[in-house]
C-alpha cells in the first residue's frame, strides 16, 4: 500500500504531470488532496495501470478527494518556455484551483518551481510511494488521454487514438508524410536529423 501522508496533521496535495515526452498536445498536471491517511488498492502509478483501471480509479478519486484539479500548458507555451517550465506551469494551474489551500505539496520528480511560498517536497518516483501523488498521476493521465482522443477527431492522420501523441514510429512517419498539425511541439525533435530541418 502507498503511504497515506508525508507530514501528519497538515493539508497535503500530491502533484504529478502527464505528457512531458509527447510530440503533440499539451502537458497536463493534476493536484489532489486526499483525506489524510487514505489508502486504496486502486491507487498506484498510472503507468502501471490499464485504461479501464485508470477510469475506475479516476471515479474513486473524484468521489473521495477533499479537493482535486487539473491544469495544462499548451504546445505554444511548451515551445516558448520549454517542457520543464511548462510542466511546472501546468502544476501551478492545478494547485491554484484547490480548496482548501494546501499546506504541503508532494511533487513527483526531482525538481519544482515554488508556488506561493507553499512548502514542497520533491519525491522521485513519488507516484509509487504516496497515495496523493498516485491519484494526481491518474487524473493527469486520464485528463490528457481524453483530450488527445477528442483532438484525434480533427487530426485523424497521426494515430493519436493509439499513441496519444507519444513518439511512436507510426506517429513520426505521419509527421514526415503529412507535416505538422497545430498541436505539434515545434521545439521537439519530431523527426531524425536531416529530415526535421526540412519541415520548418
Amino acid at each position: 500500500m502507498l503511504q497515506g501522508f508525508h507530514t501528519e496533521g497538515v493539508i497535503e496535495a500530491g502533484c504529478d504531470e502527464a505528457g512531458r515526452g509527447c510530440l503533440a498536445g499539451p502537458v497536463f498536471a493534476a493536484a489532489v488532496i486526499l483525506p489524510q491517511g487514505f489508502q486504496h488498492p486502486l491507487l498506484r502509478d498510472s503507468k502501471k495501470m490499464t485504461a479501464s483501471m485508470r477510469e475506475e480509479a479516476k471515479a474513486l478519486i473524484q468521489e473521495i478527494a477533499v479537493s482535486w484539479a487539473v491544469g495544462y500548458a499548451d504546445p505554444e507555451e511548451i515551445d516558448r518556455i520549454n517542457i520543464l517550465n511548462a510542466s511546472f506551469l501546468a502544476m501551478h494551474r492545478a494547485i491554484a484551483q484547490l480548496t482548501p489551500v494546501p499546506e504541503n505539496l508532494l511533487i513527483d520528480g526531482n525538481r519544482f518551481k515554488p508556488f506561493r511560498k507553499i512548502p514542497f517536497y520533491c519525491i522521485v518516483k513519488g507516484d509509487g510511494a504516496y497515495a496523493s501523488i498516485a491519484a494526481a498521476s491518474i487524473l493527469a493521465k486520464t485528463g490528457r488521454d481524453e483530450y488527445m482522443l477528442d483532438q484525434s477527431r480533427y487530426f485523424p492522420l497521426y494515430g493519436w487514438v493509439q499513441n496519444k501523441g507519444y513518439p511512436t514510429a507510426a506517429h513520426r512517419e505521419a509527421i514526415r508524410q503529412y507535416g505538422l498539425s497545430p498541436l505539434h511541439r515545434k521545439s521537439f525533435r519530431l523527426l531524425p536529423d536531416g529530415v526535421q530541418g526540412e519541415l520548418f
